[in-house]
């Protein structure tokens, strides 16, 4: 009996230091960051704006300022007929970050390294940093929501 409790002090003691260390990175986490405040969009037409590219208008929704930076969130509806001409121009994000989830209809892109992919409503994919790709294609009704950190961020074209 007596290396029974042996075991659960130990195992008691470890279990402290744990509790510890995480709470430590939790507060270390919580103090580099910006306060965060509580913030909320719906949907309205007239919120679609002109974006980055001229095939689609972009829906901010809001995040970045409750974020101070940290996070951007928009909804981007394609708003012309795919043309390569237009569209299909190889180019990369300086992002830390970038999620794309397929809201309406299809969206189909070649990523560097990773070949071509057409994603469909449900669908998800995270772009890597810096990831070279092009836009090859998406139907007339499509619409994405892109999570992007951080907020403020630049796209540089390859042509």
């Amino acid at each position: 009996m007596a290396k029974t409790k042996r075991k659960t002090k130990a195992t008691g003691a470890r279990s402290r230091k744990t509790k510890k260390k995480t709470a430590a990175k939790s507060a270390a986490r919580t103090k580099a960051r910006k306060p965060q405040r509580f913030v909320f969009s719906h949907h309205r037409e007239q919120d679609f704006d002109q974006g980055l590219r001229p095939y689609s208008a972009y829906r901010d929704l809001g995040i970045a300022p409750a974020t101070s930076g940290m996070v951007q969130a928009h909804v981007i509806r394609m708003t012309k007929p795919f043309t390569a001409e237009e569209v299909a121009i190889p180019h990369y994000h300086d992002v830390d970050f970038q999620m794309v989830y397929v809201l309406k209809g299809w969206f189909r892109s070649e990523f560097e390294g990773q070949g071509a992919h057409t994603f469909h409503a449900g669908s998800c994919w995270i772009q890597p940093p810096k990831i070279k790709h092009t836009v090859l294609g998406y139907s007339d009704d499509c619409e994405l929501l892109e999570i992007v950190l951080p907020a403020d961020f630049e796209t540089v074209t390859l042509r």
